[in-house]
């Protein structure tokens, strides 16, 4: 069969798509002739030119307003026929009440325009895009969805079925799994099916299905029919029977094992970027997988976080294999630059991936997903590895509040990770979130007081009030705090479907707020802007000679430029506190006890040293080797950033 897939705006422009590369791929290995068609490059190769579009307006909607759900309110007109549906047009939701939301939700004049203007032209690409489709006339056309790609795909099968009614539609991604792609699948008769799950079964099974009935060309037919002639026999498929009603299967109660996750294919992906406008826009990266699930989830489900949807079961790959297909990808594309998609990092990968990788002579430059509580050693050998950005799940410094979320770290832990990951030069990326059930305006206070003495270490990107999202404990645990919740306003903007149909489509739900109040919320958020601003020009780290320990600070809250520890009191106790201690603690390893330690504890603290978290306390300098680097750093990618935006 000839294949097209297909990734559509909003997906990312500096790598490819791991599903469609997975998929890729499959459809190789059974004998299809497959393209995958980079239509998100499209649209900004069309959009600049006919709007002058630019990299904000794209990032705008992939990352900036994915809560709003602009991405997706910008492509629904195309999916309805419409631009911007008239108030009283039947079914049709008031824009008006959409862009109150927008502005609600701290849009500005500048973004809700550009969503309006998006959505006065989205159709005229999907008609494009389309007609192009259609000239190919493939046997078979998948669109992925994740975040906010829904109306832009559903918008392109709806009209591509209307050009060629024998081309088979398929749609597939996160934003299909569980009750999600069902009712995409029976309010959109447009689908001829949805795949539900991990695609390499499912997908690869669909494909044998459809090869066997006859209908493909001959390259299809070369590929034999080694699948079943039964739709019912594919957990998780999405199907119409003979009388065009919609069918959906029990979804696959176990997930894939490890050797069965394919290996990614981006032929084409980085030649289509070269040749697009948004290659002055990016970095190209590769994007690698080594592992599905939460071994962390497994054992405790973070209160908050719908991640990994149907399965949470963690399975790996094998050391050696996920190695080489690192490496082979990073041959094959020539680029170091990658990107680890894992949810939470293998632990065992230090002792092999990790470790290999510091010993070859490659430099590699990776992102992972952590747990907080590595120690010092491991964030090096993360260094060594090629490592220069992780993003830890840090997400709150109250260890009250992060007990709460049941993360399995405290507040002292997780400012440490940032204490470590710098000194071993990995920047960290993270959010502070808030509004969990039960959680104090003491959580927050005790760490506000304390911010300015962190402001030499990583900030988080922003500061929200956390979602309901689907698979959650708090979604599916009611009694944990959100006893009432509903599909998020956007939901009703973006799609003419009853409340009862957004209940099985959405992915983020709206609750009555729980946690601190707004102001409290805002106060936060306030002081994390502080915190970015002062970043570049915050300093403070140490030099330990052994005789003596040397600090110095440049951090605008404190006045102190250097400090030198000589006292053999307290130089044990600044290595003491290198990891978290109450003050018992070092009472009872210290000569003198807490008459001696009590007195420079709250010199330190008077400092900014110490970091406070209930009964424990940190030292928070950083070794020296790395940190003025890392600002040199930072102040190059802000000047780079603020140079593309100008």
């Amino acid at each position: 069969m000839r294949i097209v897939l297909v990734q559509m705006p909003w997906g990312a422009l500096d790598m490819p798509s791991l599903a469609l590369g997975i998929l890729h791929t499959a459809a190789l290995r059974a004998g299809h002739q497959v393209e995958v068609r980079y239509a998100n490059l499209d649209f900004v190769d069309w959009a600049a030119e006919t709007t002058g579009f630019g990299p904000d307006d794209y990032a705008y909607f992939s990352e900036k307003s994915y809560f709003q759900g602009a991405g997706d309110w910008a492509f629904a007109g195309a999916l309805y026929g419409e631009a911007i549906e008239a108030t009283g047009t039947t079914g049709a939701p008031d824009p008006d009440r959409y862009f109150e939301y927008l502005a609600a939700n701290g849009a500005s004049e500048r973004e809700m325009a550009l969503a309006r203007a998006t959505r006065a032209t989205a159709l005229n690409f999907v008609e494009r895009l389309v007609a192009d489709l259609a000239a190919e006339a493939p046997d078979l056309v998948g669109f992925t969805t994740t975040f906010q790609q829904n109306t832009a795909g559903l918008a392109a099968a709806r009209l591509l079925k209307q050009a060629s009614p024998r081309t088979r539609t398929v749609l597939g991604g996160a934003n299909c799994d569980g009750p999600q792609g069902a009712a995409l699948h029976r309010n959109f008769p447009f689908l001829d099916y949805v795949v539900r799950g991990e695609g390499e079964a499912a997908f690869t099974a669909l494909l044998d299905l459809l090869d066997g009935d006859g209908d493909g060309d001959d390259a299809g037919d070369d590929a034999g029919d080694s699948g079943s002639s039964d739709p019912a026999a594919i957990p998780g498929l999405c199907w119409r029977d003979g009388s065009g009603a919609a069918v959906a299967n029990a979804m696959a109660t176990h997930p894939l094992p490890p050797a069965a996750i394919l290996t990614p294919r981006y032929d084409g992906f980085f030649e289509r970027l070269d040749a697009s406008v948004a290659a002055r826009w990016v970095e190209p990266k590769l994007v690698v997988e080594g592992s599905r699930g939460c071994w962390w989830g497994e054992k405790h489900h973070c209160t908050f976080c719908g991640l990994n949807g149907s399965f949470m079961q963690f399975r790996s790959k094998p050391p050696e294999a996920f190695l080489t297909e690192v490496l082979a990808l990073a041959e094959r594309h020539q680029l170091l630059d990658l990107y680890v998609v894992d949810n939470i990092l293998d632990m065992g990968y230090f002792d092999t991936v990790l470790k290999s990788l510091a010993e070859l002579p490659v430099d590699l430059r990776l992102h992972f997903e952590v747990k907080a509580n590595l120690r010092r050693e491991q964030f090096q050998l993360l260094a060594d590895a090629g490592a220069v950005q992780v993003q830890p799940g840090i997400e709150s410094l109250s260890t009250r509040v992060l007990r709460i979320m049941d993360k399995g770290v405290t507040g002292c832990q997780n400012v440490r990770a940032l204490r470590d990951a710098q000194s071993a030069g990995v920047s960290v990326t993270w959010n502070y979130l808030y509004g969990f059930p039960g959680e104090q305006p003491a959580d927050y206070e005790t760490v506000l007081r304390q911010l300015p003495l962190l402001h030499h270490l990583d900030p988080p990107a922003g500061a929200g009030r956390i979602v309901t999202e689907r698979f959650s404990p708090y979604f599916n645990r009611p009694e944990l705090g959100f006893d009432i919740i509903r599909p998020a306003f956007q939901y009703r903007a973006i799609y003419r479907l009853p409340e009862s149909e957004l209940a099985d489509l959405a992915y983020v739900f709206s609750a009555p707020l729980r946690g601190i109040d707004e102001s409290l919320g805002r106060e936060l958020a306030e002081a994390v802007a502080v915190w970015r601003a002062q970043y570049p020009d915050s300093r403070l780290s140490y030099r330990d000679s052994g005789e003596r320990i040397v600090l110095v600070n440049t951090r605008p809250g404190y006045d102190w430029r250097v400090l030198e520890l000589t006292d053999p009191v307290e130089l044990t106790l600044f290595r003491l506190l290198g990891r978290p201690r109450t003050a018992a603690v070092l009472a009872a390893r210290t000569p003198g006890g807490a008459a001696t330690v009590d007195p420079v504890l709250r010199r330190w603290t008077a400092l900014g040293l110490l970091f406070h978290d209930g009964d424990s306390c940190l030292q928070v300098a950083v070794e020296s080797d790395n940190q003025v680097l890392m600002r040199l750093e930072h102040r190059h990618h802000a000047t780079a950033v603020n140079s593309s935006a100008g």
